[in-house]
């Protein structure tokens, strides 16, 4: 009787261990938010992102490019809008180029290069009334795209982001469905690992500028990440220039990616020297073998927003720190003594309020100080800059300097300014809204 009893208690002990263990479980299961991609057939979504439209309002101005007497005003993500340029005092919109996923443009000789969702699109616009799609070179550029995702796609607030059932080369990303799973969450980190999982898209602006030409290639500003040199299209992205050979400008070449040494933002050239523009530093590379960009040296700061443009002797670079583009490093122009190749030295600084884009023409210096308006210098002395304008009341954020007229962007609205002896005047302004 005595071992029944012993037997009997050490069944209940087992049961309510057992118990236990399923409270113990039921209490590790939980809630969370899962999120799988909505999809479409790639090269359909591809095809579908490119065409010729009448003129449309604009939704988010970025960059802008010039080429003759046409102005192409970037619709962030969306494409290009078309701007007959033939009276600077009233300028006409003739169209939109629709080019999704679309960040920057290049023209040379009637043919118009552009990225779209990590591709190199070319374009025939030798008649601007009947552009033609020439041809798309897939993943040519921009290549830390992992997967084609529509422009005006948002993540949702997800734990977890499952991607089994996608195929980055057949599958373009269209949305987001999110379910709730109920599940362990011995489970959970099995199958999505230990932490919630974070996924967002970068858009910064980088950029390209050029002193003016009388070639038929086009002049873009500050912002851009495309440049032509003759007959070598250079596209920059993160950590890396990717480099074509455009002498047969329908069917350009791609040639072997170059590896920069930094973030890199931004482009100019002067001769066969590059000059780009990275989130902590410039850097310059030698291109006199222009296939293979070689690193020269750099010129470090902290970390902020960065574009570069250069004349002569110095390098003009704006850092802003607002916003996601900086660490605490001060807002401001600073001029890099360039003389040296081997050796950029910090020359002056000079205090910002929120600069963006820049220019140089002649003696002339051009900074979009962001919501401080536009700033015109003379820089004959550098360590005395003398402001000659300032328009304020006014959100700017790229200039080109064209041989008779400079080009302003702001907030969805095209400035247009004549030069005189020591200072510019207003021609024009055009509404894109």
């Amino acid at each position: 009787m005595k071992k029944i009893g012993i037997l009997l208690l050490a069944l209940v002990f087992f049961q309510s261990c057992d118990f236990d263990d399923q409270v113990s479980s039921l209490d590790m299961m939980q809630t969370y938010l899962i999120a799988t991609p909505l999809k479409s057939n790639l090269i359909t979504f591809k095809e579908e992102a490119v065409a010729v439209t009448e003129p449309v309002p604009i939704i988010e101005s970025g960059k802008i490019y010039a080429y003759k007497n046409y102005i192409f005003v970037n619709d962030v993500y969306r494409g290009f809008h078309i701007l007959d340029n033939t009276n600077p005092s009233a300028p006409e919109n003739i169209g939109f180029i629709k080019l999704e996923g679309n960040n920057d443009i290049s023209i040379k000789d009637d043919r118009l290069f552009a990225d779209s969702y990590g591709d190199l699109v070319v374009m025939d616009i030798s008649d601007i009334k009947n552009i033609k799609f020439a041809k798309r070179m897939e993943n040519a550029i921009y290549q830390i795209f992992w997967c084609t995702v529509g422009f005006d796609v948002a993540w949702p607030e997800a734990d977890a982001y499952d991607y089994s059932d996608f195929d980055a080369n057949r599958d373009a990303l269209t949305g987001w469905e999110v379910n709730e799973v109920r599940m362990s969450t011995a489970d959970f980190e099995a199958q999505y690992g230990s932490t919630r999982t974070d996924v967002f898209l970068a858009n910064d602006s980088a950029a390209e500028a050029a002193a003016p030409t009388t070639s038929t290639t086009g002049q873009g500003g500050s912002f851009a990440r495309f440049k032509i040199v003759d007959d070598y299209l250079y596209a920059v992205e993160p950590w890396s220039i990717n480099v074509f050979n455009i002498e047969d400008l329908d069917n350009p070449k791609v040639l072997e990616e170059v590896y920069a040494n930094g973030n890199i933002e931004t482009i100019f050239n002067q001769g066969d020297i590059l000059f780009l523009g990275g989130t902590q530093g410039m850097y310059i590379y030698d291109i006199s073998s222009p296939d293979k960009p070689t690193y020269v040296s750099e010129f470090t700061h902290g970390r902020a927003c960065d574009p570069v443009v250069v004349s002569g002797d110095y390098a003009f670079v704006t850092l802003r720190s607002s916003n996601f583009c900086g660490d605490g490093t001060e807002s401001g122009l600073y001029i890099v003594d360039v003389s040296d190749l081997n050796k950029p030295t910090l020359k002056k600084t000079y205090p910002m309020t929120e600069p963006y884009g820049l220019g140089i023409k002649e003696e002339k210096l051009f900074i979009c100080d962001g919501p401080d308006g536009l700033k015109v210098y003379d820089k004959t002395n550098i360590d005395d800059l003398v402001q000659l304008n300032h328009f304020k009341d006014i959100n700017t954020y790229d200039v080109i300097p064209l041989s008779s007229s400079l080009l302003m962007i702001g907030d969805k609205v095209l400035y247009q300014y004549e030069y005189l002896d020591n200072e510019i005047r207003l021609l024009s302004t055009f509404d894109l809204k």
